[in-house]
Protein backbone atom coordinates (compact mmCIF):
# COMPACT_ATOMS: atom_id res chain seq x y z
CA UNK A 1 0.00 0.00 0.00
CA UNK A 2 1.38 3.42 -0.94
CA UNK A 3 2.18 5.96 1.74
CA UNK A 4 0.13 9.10 2.30
CA UNK A 5 1.68 12.55 2.39
CA UNK A 6 0.72 16.13 2.97
CA UNK A 7 2.09 19.52 1.97
CA UNK A 8 1.45 22.23 4.54
CA UNK A 9 2.14 25.89 5.17
CA UNK A 10 1.03 28.45 7.75
CA UNK A 11 -0.57 31.50 6.17
CA UNK A 12 -3.00 34.30 7.01
CA UNK A 13 -6.69 33.43 6.82
CA UNK A 14 -7.40 35.56 3.68
CA UNK A 15 -4.48 33.90 1.91
CA UNK A 16 -5.78 30.42 2.74
CA UNK A 17 -9.32 31.30 1.67
CA UNK A 18 -8.08 32.80 -1.61
CA UNK A 19 -6.09 29.64 -2.34
CA UNK A 20 -9.13 27.45 -1.66
CA UNK A 21 -11.21 29.62 -3.98
CA UNK A 22 -8.52 29.39 -6.68
CA UNK A 23 -8.70 25.60 -6.56
CA UNK A 24 -12.42 25.76 -7.33
CA UNK A 25 -11.62 27.67 -10.52
CA UNK A 26 -8.73 25.42 -11.59
CA UNK A 27 -10.05 23.54 -14.65
CA UNK A 28 -7.80 20.46 -14.41
CA UNK A 29 -7.34 20.04 -10.67
CA UNK A 30 -6.02 16.61 -9.65
CA UNK A 31 -8.80 14.97 -7.63
CA UNK A 32 -6.19 12.99 -5.67
CA UNK A 33 -5.05 16.22 -3.99
CA UNK A 34 -7.47 17.11 -1.20
CA UNK A 35 -7.17 20.60 0.29
CA UNK A 36 -8.06 21.68 3.81
CA UNK A 37 -7.50 24.85 5.78
CA UNK A 38 -8.31 25.73 9.35
CA UNK A 39 -7.55 28.04 12.24
CA UNK A 40 -4.42 27.03 14.18
CA UNK A 41 -5.26 28.62 17.54
CA UNK A 42 -8.51 30.14 18.79
CA UNK A 43 -6.48 32.96 20.31
CA UNK A 44 -5.10 33.87 16.86
CA UNK A 45 -8.05 33.47 14.45
CA UNK A 46 -6.20 34.97 11.48
CA UNK A 47 -3.42 32.35 11.58
CA UNK A 48 -4.39 29.36 9.48
CA UNK A 49 -2.82 26.04 8.49
CA UNK A 50 -3.23 25.18 4.81
CA UNK A 51 -2.74 21.51 3.88
CA UNK A 52 -2.76 19.50 0.66
CA UNK A 53 -3.23 15.76 1.25
CA UNK A 54 -1.93 13.23 -1.30
CA UNK A 55 -1.99 9.43 -1.58
CA UNK A 56 1.65 9.51 -2.77
CA UNK A 57 4.94 11.26 -2.19
CA UNK A 58 4.58 14.77 -3.68
CA UNK A 59 6.20 15.23 -7.07
CA UNK A 60 7.49 18.50 -8.44
CA UNK A 61 4.29 18.83 -10.46
CA UNK A 62 2.20 18.41 -7.29
CA UNK A 63 4.15 21.16 -5.55
CA UNK A 64 3.75 23.47 -8.52
CA UNK A 65 -0.01 22.83 -8.68
CA UNK A 66 -0.50 23.66 -5.00
CA UNK A 67 1.87 26.64 -5.07
CA UNK A 68 0.07 28.06 -8.11
CA UNK A 69 -3.04 28.55 -5.97
CA UNK A 70 -1.28 31.30 -4.02
CA UNK A 71 -1.16 34.76 -5.49
CA UNK A 72 2.18 36.53 -5.40
CA UNK A 73 4.55 33.60 -5.28
CA UNK A 74 4.90 30.05 -4.05
CA UNK A 75 4.82 29.50 -0.27
CA UNK A 76 7.36 27.36 1.55
CA UNK A 77 5.41 24.09 1.43
CA UNK A 78 6.56 21.49 3.94
CA UNK A 79 6.21 17.84 2.88
CA UNK A 80 5.44 15.26 5.54
CA UNK A 81 4.62 11.57 5.35
CA UNK A 82 1.61 10.49 7.42
CA UNK A 83 0.54 6.99 8.47
CA UNK A 84 -1.75 5.34 5.93
CA UNK A 85 -4.49 4.85 8.52
CA UNK A 86 -4.52 8.59 9.22
CA UNK A 87 -5.12 9.72 5.62
CA UNK A 88 -8.91 10.05 5.77
CA UNK A 89 -9.22 10.66 9.51
CA UNK A 90 -6.67 13.45 9.67
CA UNK A 91 -7.96 15.23 6.59
CA UNK A 92 -11.56 15.13 7.84
CA UNK A 93 -10.66 16.28 11.34
CA UNK A 94 -9.13 19.40 9.78
CA UNK A 95 -12.49 20.43 8.36
CA UNK A 96 -14.47 22.47 10.89
CA UNK A 97 -18.28 22.48 10.94
CA UNK A 98 -20.29 25.06 9.05
CA UNK A 99 -22.65 27.22 11.12
CA UNK A 100 -24.98 29.27 8.94
CA UNK A 101 -28.20 30.66 10.32
CA UNK A 102 -30.05 27.81 12.01
CA UNK A 103 -27.92 25.18 10.25
CA UNK A 104 -24.99 23.21 11.67
CA UNK A 105 -23.24 21.06 9.06
CA UNK A 106 -20.37 18.83 10.10
CA UNK A 107 -18.38 15.75 9.21
CA UNK A 108 -18.95 12.50 11.12
CA UNK A 109 -15.92 13.37 13.27
CA UNK A 110 -17.78 16.22 15.00
CA UNK A 111 -20.76 15.95 17.36
CA UNK A 112 -24.24 17.09 16.43
CA UNK A 113 -25.61 20.37 17.76
CA UNK A 114 -29.00 19.69 19.38
CA UNK A 115 -29.92 23.37 19.27
CA UNK A 116 -29.48 23.66 15.48
CA UNK A 117 -30.79 22.11 12.29
CA UNK A 118 -28.07 19.48 12.18
CA UNK A 119 -26.78 17.85 8.99
CA UNK A 120 -23.78 15.54 8.53
CA UNK A 121 -21.75 15.29 5.32
CA UNK A 122 -18.34 13.54 4.92
CA UNK A 123 -15.43 15.94 4.40
CA UNK A 124 -14.37 14.23 1.18
CA UNK A 125 -17.60 15.41 -0.43
CA UNK A 126 -16.79 19.12 -0.88
CA UNK A 127 -15.73 20.37 2.55
CA UNK A 128 -12.38 22.09 2.94
CA UNK A 129 -12.62 23.74 -0.47
CA UNK A 130 -13.57 27.15 -1.77
CA UNK A 131 -17.03 25.77 -2.37
CA UNK A 132 -17.37 25.56 1.42
CA UNK A 133 -17.99 29.33 1.45
CA UNK A 134 -20.72 29.14 -1.20
CA UNK A 135 -22.37 26.27 0.65
CA UNK A 136 -22.43 28.28 3.88
CA UNK A 137 -23.75 31.25 1.93
CA UNK A 138 -26.60 29.24 0.42
CA UNK A 139 -27.54 27.87 3.84
CA UNK A 140 -27.56 31.39 5.27
CA UNK A 141 -29.68 32.62 2.35
CA UNK A 142 -32.23 29.82 2.75
CA UNK A 143 -32.43 30.61 6.46
CA UNK A 144 -32.98 34.31 5.66
CA UNK A 145 -35.72 33.47 3.15
CA UNK A 146 -37.54 31.37 5.74
CA UNK A 147 -37.23 34.09 8.39
CA UNK A 148 -38.66 36.63 5.96
CA UNK A 149 -41.74 34.47 5.49
CA UNK A 150 -41.04 32.74 2.19
CA UNK A 151 -43.22 29.67 1.71
CA UNK A 152 -42.57 27.01 -0.90
CA UNK A 153 -44.62 24.05 -2.01
CA UNK A 154 -42.25 22.84 -4.73
CA UNK A 155 -38.47 23.36 -4.68
CA UNK A 156 -35.50 22.04 -6.64
CA UNK A 157 -31.74 21.88 -6.07
CA UNK A 158 -29.93 21.81 -9.41
CA UNK A 159 -26.34 20.53 -9.30
CA UNK A 160 -27.00 19.07 -5.87
CA UNK A 161 -23.75 17.11 -5.44
CA UNK A 162 -24.00 15.79 -1.87
CA UNK A 163 -27.69 16.66 -1.55
CA UNK A 164 -26.94 19.09 1.28
CA UNK A 165 -28.89 22.10 0.04
CA UNK A 166 -31.86 19.94 -0.89
CA UNK A 167 -31.80 18.48 2.63
CA UNK A 168 -31.63 21.97 4.11
CA UNK A 169 -34.63 23.17 2.09
CA UNK A 170 -36.56 20.10 3.22
CA UNK A 171 -35.85 20.94 6.84
CA UNK A 172 -37.23 24.44 6.31
CA UNK A 173 -40.25 23.40 4.22
CA UNK A 174 -40.94 19.80 5.26
CA UNK A 175 -44.29 19.46 3.43
CA UNK A 176 -43.09 20.64 -0.01
CA UNK A 177 -42.31 18.61 -3.09
CA UNK A 178 -38.51 18.31 -3.19
CA UNK A 179 -36.42 17.57 -6.28
CA UNK A 180 -32.65 17.37 -6.76
CA UNK A 181 -30.54 16.79 -9.85
CA UNK A 182 -26.91 16.52 -10.84
CA UNK A 183 -25.07 15.96 -14.10
CA UNK A 184 -22.72 13.40 -12.50
CA UNK A 185 -24.13 9.86 -12.07
CA UNK A 186 -21.67 9.28 -9.19
CA UNK A 187 -23.82 11.64 -7.13
CA UNK A 188 -26.60 9.06 -7.03
CA UNK A 189 -24.82 6.81 -4.53
CA UNK A 190 -23.49 9.80 -2.61
CA UNK A 191 -26.92 11.37 -2.24
CA UNK A 192 -28.60 8.10 -1.26
CA UNK A 193 -26.01 7.47 1.46
CA UNK A 194 -26.19 11.03 2.77
CA UNK A 195 -29.99 10.93 2.76
CA UNK A 196 -29.86 7.76 4.85
CA UNK A 197 -27.41 9.30 7.32
CA UNK A 198 -29.57 12.40 7.71
CA UNK A 199 -32.95 10.68 7.91
CA UNK A 200 -34.13 12.15 4.61
CA UNK A 201 -36.84 10.00 2.96
CA UNK A 202 -36.47 9.38 -0.77
CA UNK A 203 -39.45 9.30 -3.12
CA UNK A 204 -41.86 11.48 -5.05
CA UNK A 205 -44.38 12.44 -2.37
CA UNK A 206 -44.45 15.66 -0.38
CA UNK A 207 -41.78 15.52 2.30
CA UNK A 208 -39.70 13.09 0.21
CA UNK A 209 -36.75 13.85 -2.08
CA UNK A 210 -36.81 12.81 -5.72
CA UNK A 211 -33.40 12.68 -7.46
CA UNK A 212 -32.49 12.52 -11.14
CA UNK A 213 -29.28 12.58 -13.15
CA UNK A 214 -29.74 15.42 -15.63
CA UNK A 215 -27.68 17.78 -17.78
CA UNK A 216 -29.48 21.04 -17.22
CA UNK A 217 -33.27 21.38 -17.18
CA UNK A 218 -34.00 19.34 -20.34
CA UNK A 219 -34.98 16.24 -18.38
CA UNK A 220 -38.36 14.47 -18.29
CA UNK A 221 -38.55 14.37 -14.51
CA UNK A 222 -37.60 18.02 -14.04
CA UNK A 223 -40.11 19.05 -16.71
CA UNK A 224 -42.81 17.02 -15.01
CA UNK A 225 -42.09 18.55 -11.59
CA UNK A 226 -41.84 22.14 -12.86
CA UNK A 227 -42.71 24.91 -12.40
CA UNK A 228 -40.88 25.34 -9.10
CA UNK A 229 -41.50 28.19 -6.70
CA UNK A 230 -37.91 27.87 -5.43
CA UNK A 231 -34.90 26.80 -7.48
CA UNK A 232 -31.40 26.61 -5.99
CA UNK A 233 -28.25 26.29 -8.10
CA UNK A 234 -24.79 26.32 -6.48
CA UNK A 235 -22.59 25.68 -9.52
CA UNK A 236 -20.33 28.13 -11.41
CA UNK A 237 -20.81 31.56 -12.98
CA UNK A 238 -20.54 30.38 -16.59
CA UNK A 239 -23.28 27.75 -16.40
CA UNK A 240 -25.43 30.02 -14.24
CA UNK A 241 -25.40 32.73 -16.92
CA UNK A 242 -25.88 30.25 -19.76
CA UNK A 243 -28.88 28.64 -18.07
CA UNK A 244 -30.66 31.86 -17.12
CA UNK A 245 -33.46 31.34 -19.63
CA UNK A 246 -33.96 27.68 -18.63
CA UNK A 247 -33.98 28.45 -14.91
CA UNK A 248 -36.34 31.40 -15.30
CA UNK A 249 -38.72 29.32 -17.42
CA UNK A 250 -38.77 26.58 -14.76
CA UNK A 251 -39.86 28.96 -11.97
CA UNK A 252 -43.38 30.20 -11.25
CA UNK A 253 -44.19 33.92 -11.62
CA UNK A 254 -43.17 35.48 -8.32
CA UNK A 255 -40.96 32.48 -7.56
CA UNK A 256 -37.42 32.56 -6.20
CA UNK A 257 -34.04 31.54 -7.57
CA UNK A 258 -30.93 31.21 -5.38
CA UNK A 259 -27.65 31.36 -7.28
CA UNK A 260 -24.17 30.62 -5.92
CA UNK A 261 -20.76 29.56 -7.13
CA UNK A 262 -19.97 32.97 -8.60
CA UNK A 263 -17.30 35.40 -7.52
CA UNK A 264 -18.21 39.01 -6.76
CA UNK A 265 -16.36 39.99 -9.92
CA UNK A 266 -18.70 37.74 -11.93
CA UNK A 267 -21.91 38.92 -10.31
CA UNK A 268 -22.77 41.72 -12.77
CA UNK A 269 -22.65 39.33 -15.72
CA UNK A 270 -24.87 36.76 -14.02
CA UNK A 271 -27.42 39.30 -12.80
CA UNK A 272 -27.64 40.84 -16.28
CA UNK A 273 -28.39 37.41 -17.78
CA UNK A 274 -31.32 36.92 -15.40
CA UNK A 275 -32.67 40.46 -15.81
CA UNK A 276 -33.19 39.67 -19.48
CA UNK A 277 -35.61 36.96 -18.39
CA UNK A 278 -37.57 38.94 -15.84
CA UNK A 279 -35.64 38.09 -12.66
CA UNK A 280 -34.64 40.84 -10.24
CA UNK A 281 -32.40 40.86 -7.19
CA UNK A 282 -34.20 40.47 -3.86
CA UNK A 283 -31.19 39.97 -1.56
CA UNK A 284 -27.49 39.25 -1.81
CA UNK A 285 -24.95 37.85 0.63
CA UNK A 286 -21.16 37.87 0.32
CA UNK A 287 -18.96 35.12 1.77
CA UNK A 288 -15.29 35.88 1.20
CA UNK A 289 -14.94 36.48 -2.54
CA UNK A 290 -18.23 34.73 -3.35
CA UNK A 291 -21.69 36.19 -3.99
CA UNK A 292 -24.94 34.45 -3.15
CA UNK A 293 -27.99 35.90 -4.91
CA UNK A 294 -31.70 35.64 -4.21
CA UNK A 295 -33.65 36.58 -7.33
CA UNK A 296 -37.42 36.93 -7.75
CA UNK A 297 -39.15 36.29 -11.07
CA UNK A 298 -41.55 38.99 -12.20
CA UNK A 299 -45.25 38.13 -11.95
CA UNK A 300 -45.91 39.93 -15.23
CA UNK A 301 -43.99 39.32 -18.45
Amino acid sequence: MSASWKLSVEVAKPVAEAALAAQELAPDWDADIVLTACEIDEQHPDDWLFEAWLPRKPKAADRRAVAALFDGGAPDLVAEQVPETDWVTESQQRVPPIRAGRFHVHTPDYPADPDAVDLVIPASQAFGTGQHATTAGCLAMLDLMKREGLATRNHADIGTGTGLLAFAAMRLWPHALATASDIDPVCTGVLVENARNNGVPLGGKRGELLFTVADGMDDPLLKARAPFDLLVANILAGPLAEMAQEFAAAVTPGGSIVLAGLLETQEARVRAAYRRHGCRLARRLVKGDWSILWLRKSRIR
